[in-house]
């Protein structure tokens, strides 16, 4: 990113990532598994690797691309949908979260630059992004927050703990090659 006379401008290259990143939640995400209200996809898994690979603003950047597109109506969203009834629908909290998950998520790893701010990164991004979609839940289906959690959180907790694994195993892994080319 570079500014010349107060116009922000990109690199190619940090397009083409951003670009990347967007595509890779394209395609991670519609392919969902039914759990109750929520669906289970790869879209945090993609999230995590952007966040790994890419700075802060990139990786929220790739985010919004893929938000972008599904409110316009291509079918990226779970389960092949698309359109900005799903952002605002029962299950739009967790894709709105997706945001502040990518943020806080590549924040910690950027500023960390430990092992442990990897992890540590991706499970309060996580957090958040339950946060930002159980709330949301509750409010737009009337359902107790006492009852969300087992529907909305729970089924959650052990497949966002393998995908967090391998998302530091790849991500840092990938991280060390694209090092090494720049």
């Amino acid at each position: 990113v570079f500014i010349e006379k107060g116009e922000i401008f990109l690199k190619t290259k940090d397009l083409v990532l951003i670009a990347l990143f967007a595509a890779i939640l394209c395609i991670a995400a519609p392919f969902s598994i039914s759990a109750g209200p929520i669906p289970i996809t790869l879209a945090t898994l993609a999230i995590y690797l952007a966040a790994v690979l890419l700075d802060t603003k990139k990786a929220v950047a790739a985010v919004a691309v893929y938000l972008l597109l599904g409110a316009v109506g291509l079918p990226v969203f779970s389960g092949f949908s698309g359109g900005i009834h799903r952002l605002i629908g029962p299950t739009g909290g967790y894709l709105i979260g997706y945001l502040p998950c990518a943020f806080l998520t590549a924040f910690l790893i950027e500023k960390g630059k430990r092992f442990w701010s990897y992890p540590l990164g991706m499970i309060l991004g996580t957090a958040v992004l339950y946060g930002f979609g159980t709330a949301w839940y509750c409010l737009q289906s009337h359902t107790p927050f006492s009852a969300a959690l087992p529907a909305c959180v729970f089924p959650f907790l052990p497949g966002d703990a393998l995908k967090i694994v391998a998302a530091c195993t790849v991500g840092i892994t990938v991280k060390k090659v694209m090092k090494k080319s720049d």
